[in-house]
C-alpha cells in the first residue's frame, strides 16, 4: 500500500495535503476496484468535515466520499469527468477530486497510523 508520509488521512479513506488538495488512497481505489464515474462537489460549497460532498463509482459499488476537514471547495478535478480511472491509476497525482480552503481539519491520522489501521 502507497501512503505518502507528507499527507494525512481520514478514517474513511480521503487523504488531505497541505494545499487542502483531497483524494481518496490507495487503499479505498485498490478496494473500489476500477472506477467508472466520479461526481464531484460544486466549486463554493461550504462543507463540514466528516460531510459527504462526492461519490466515486466502481465496476463493484458507489461509494460516499467524505470531507476530511471544514472549510470552501475551491477546485475541482474536471479530467475526472472524461477519465475517472485516474482515480486508480494515480490517486495522489492526477486522480485527485477537489480542492478546498480549509478552516479547520478534521479527525485525520499521519500515514504510519492509517497504514497501520488499515494492514
Amino acid at each position: 500500500m502507497n501512503t505518502p508520509t507528507e499527507l494525512k488521512y481520514a478514517a474513511s479513506h480521503e487523504w488531505l495535503s497541505s494545499d487542502g488538495t483531497v483524494g481518496i488512497s490507495d487503499f479505498a481505489q485498490d478496494q473500489l476496484g476500477d472506477v467508472v464515474y466520479v461526481e464531484l462537489p460544486e466549486v463554493g460549497r461550504e462543507v463540514k468535515a466528516g460531510e459527504t460532498v462526492a461519490v466515486v463509482e466502481s465496476v463493484k459499488t458507489a461509494s460516499d466520499i467524505y470531507a476530511p476537514a471544514s472549510g470552501t471547495i475551491t477546485a475541482v478535478n474536471e479530467e475526472l469527468s472524461g477519465t475517472p480511472e485516474l482515480v486508480n491509476s494515480g490517486p495522489y497525482e492526477g486522480g485527485w477530486l477537489f480542492k478546498m480552503d480549509v478552516t479547520e481539519e478534521g479527525d485525520l491520522m499521519d500515514a504510519d497510523a492509517y497504514a497501520s489501521a488499515n494492514s
